[in-house]
């Protein structure tokens, strides 16, 4: 087994970049799915140019009974279906499942152990590899585990990332 560090990644947050969260605040209905601008394009490029995409999402939700892991999984599932559909291909989604009303844990960000776990499993270099989000969380997690960083504002077109991404 190969393992040294080489591949890049994009990371990107999912609610707020990937799917519109106007007006939700937990998403994990499948009707309420709606992949903002961009997304589809921006995630082909990125393939081309030799990254892995890969998904970094806090799912309190989970911790706070809104709704179950379950339904999360399936979201997820029908997420990448749609992105693929569009030969926008997800390597991987890791979610927290947890929210600090209910429980402590080292994997929610700004905490960047999803990334971490990510890089691992994948021989990510994270000097090589960027964190897409619309929070300061993101960017903080992102930061925390050495990668780049680009905060855009929520549901907006994520074509704009592509300039500054090579």
């Amino acid at each position: 087994m190969n393992n040294e560090v080489n591949n890049k990644a994009v990371f990107f947050d999912r609610d707020g970049v990937i799917n519109d969260d106007t007006g939700h605040y937990y998403i994990h209905r499948i009707e309420d799915m709606k992949i903002n601008p961009g997304v589809a394009e921006t995630m082909r490029v990125l393939t081309e140019k030799g990254y892995l995409l890969i998904i970094i999402s806090n799912q309190g939700g989970i911790a706070r009974e809104k709704y179950t892991k379950e339904d999360t999984e399936k979201f997820h599932k029908e997420l990448v279906r749609r992105l693929a559909e569009k030969k926008a291909d997800i390597a991987d989604i890791y979610y927290c499942p947890h929210h600090h009303t209910v429980e402590k844990c080292l994997c929610r960000k700004t905490e960047p152990l999803m990334l971490q776990k990510a890089m691992a499993r994948y021989h990510i270099d994270p000097s090589s590899s960027w964190f897409i989000g619309d929070k300061e969380s993101d960017i903080l997690a992102g930061q925390r585990a050495g990668v780049n960083t680009i905060l855009i504002e929520a549901n907006s077109d994520l074509r704009q990332i592509l300039s500054r991404i090579s």
